[in-house]
């Protein structure tokens, strides 16, 4: 069952694996900074970030629900 947050008035869908993008975007990022993801999500299908550490993520928007998965890539 994946958890699910509210990031930056997101609602944000992932799996444990993933919660360091989540604290990336919700702690590290200002709300401006992590919008940029957010809509080249809505605009483009998916957007492609990675946090300090260099681990990799995937912010995909749900066009039937509008609401957001973040997957870790490895």
């Amino acid at each position: 069952m994946p958890n699910t947050k509210i990031i930056h008035g997101f609602k944000v869908m992932f799996e444990e694996n993933a919660r360091e993008g989540v604290q990336y975007l919700e702690a590290d990022l200002d709300l401006n900074e992590a919008k940029v993801f957010f809509d080249q999500a809505k605009l483009k299908g998916s957007a492609q970030f990675e946090d300090d550490e260099e681990r990799q993520f995937t912010l995909m928007h749900q066009r039937n629900d509008h609401n957001y998965v973040l997957i870790r890539r490895t």
